[in-house]
C-alpha cells in the first residue's frame, strides 16, 4: 500500500484570497485597523515560528471574538475565490487510478477543509480529511498524520507513506511521524528548501509511482 497525505492551503489549493479577506474583515470591525496585503498574509502563515495574533490583530493572543468574527466571515468567504493549481486534479486522479490511497491533514478547521474540497469538487478523492479542530496539537506536531497512517493501519514495512506540502511544518511533522516528504514550490512557498522540492505536481507521480 502506498499513501499520500496533502497539506491543503498552498498546495492543493490556492486560498490566500479569502483568508486575507475574512482576516482585513476582522482588523477593521474590531481594531479598525487597514488591510493587510495577501503577500503579507501568506508570508506570516508559513513562518515556522511566528505570532500569528500580532501580525494581524497586533494583540498577544487571539481573543475569542477575533476567533468568533473570522470563522463566521470565513464560513460564507472560503468558497468564494480558492482554485485548484495547474496540474492537481489530473495528478489526483492518476494517482487514485494507480491505487494510491489518498488523505488531507491541513491546520485549517475541518469544516472549512470538507467545504472547500467539496466546491471544487475533489473531497470524494480523499479517504481522510482532517483539521486542526481533531486533534490536540497541529502540524507540526505529527498527531494528524498518525491519525490518518493509524486510519489505513500503516505497516512501515510493507507501506510507504509521503506527506506532500508547501511548509516547513509540513515537513516536520512527516519526520515526526516516520514517513517522507516532499516540498511543493508551486504554492505559498516558492523558495522553500528541502531535499526533495518539486515545482509542478505531476512530478509526484515519479517519486510515488
Amino acid at each position: 500500500m502506498k499513501i499520500i497525505i496533502f497539506d491543503m492551503d498552498g498546495t492543493l489549493l490556492d486560498s490566500k484570497q479569502d483568508i486575507t479577506i475574512s482576516i482585513n474583515h476582522v482588523r477593521e470591525k474590531n481594531y479598525n485597523l487597514p488591510p493587510l496585503s495577501e503577500s503579507f498574509v501568506v508570508e506570516s502563515i508559513n513562518m515556522q515560528v511566528r505570532n500569528l495574533p500580532k501580525l494581524f490583530y497586533e494583540t498577544e493572543h487571539y481573543h475569542d471574538s477575533d476567533r468568533e468574527l473570522f470563522e463566521a466571515h470565513y464560513e460564507k468567504q472560503c468558497i468564494q475565490n480558492p482554485y485548484l493549481y495547474d496540474g492537481i486534479l489530473e495528478t489526483l486522479q492518476k494517482l487514485l487510478a494507480c491505487g494510491i490511497k489518498l488523505s488531507v491533514a491541513t491546520n485549517a478547521p475541518t469544516k472549512f477543509a470538507q467545504m472547500m474540497l467539496g466546491h471544487l469538487k475533489i473531497d470524494a478523492m480523499f479517504d481522510v480529511i482532517i483539521g486542526a479542530d481533531k486533534v490536540k496539537c497541529s502540524k507540526p506536531d505529527p498527531e494528524m498524520l498518525n491519525e490518518i497512517l493509524n486510519y489505513y493501519g500503516f505497516d512501515k514495512s510493507t507501506h510507504k507513506a509521503w506527506m506532500v506540502g508547501d511548509n516547513s511544518k509540513d515537513m516536520i511533522s512527516a519526520q515526526s511521524a516516520g514517513i517522507d516528504s516532499i516540498f511543493a514550490t508551486w504554492g505559498f512557498s516558492p523558495n522553500g528548501a528541502h531535499e526533495t522540492l518539486i515545482h509542478m505536481p505531476k512530478e509526484i507521480l515519479d517519486i510515488v509511482l
